[in-house]
């Protein structure tokens, strides 16, 4: 656990949340600042900033949990869908540095975008270079 983290002071109950569902390594309960009604964050009890830095059974436990959790979310609240998402690192938005998986519901006409939007204008790559980026992630 990280002392001055906050979903820290979550799993160690110091500060109060809504859980929906817990497990023994992993914790969701609704954000506090929810993005639209129902939005649900997903995270592991043991303090890890980013996806990188997580075991892979733990990795697997947390997706179990989205998986089960997101057409409860949808039901719930009556959503046609559901955003599910990670900020993993600040120039990607992460403000609490505790991996954590948002689930968020979409409705018909609420006026959001798919999340090929947060990435803002798409790169104008050719062929070589999808290449080399192909052959630097195989390696």
């Amino acid at each position: 656990m990280s002392d001055d983290c906050i979903f820290c002071s979550i799993v160690d109950g110091d500060i109060p949340a809504r859980t929906v569902a817990e497990t023994d390594d992993v914790l969701a309960f609704l954000d506090a600042n929810p993005l639209a009604r129902g939005h649900t964050l997903v995270i592991p009890k043991a303090h890890h900033e980013h996806v990188g830095d997580l075991p892979a059974d733990l990795s697997g436990a947390i997706f179990d949990v989205v998986a089960e959790l997101t057409p409860r979310v949808q039901a719930a609240v009556d959503a046609d869908a559901a955003n599910v998402g990670i900020n993993d690192g600040t120039a990607a938005g992460q403000e609490v540095p505790h991996v954590h998986v948002h689930i968020v519901p979409r409705f018909e006409g609420d006026g959001g975008a798919p999340i090929h939007a947060v990435a803002g204008e798409r790169p104008d790559l050719d062929d070589d270079e999808l290449d080399a980026i192909a052959e630097t992630l195989r390696e």
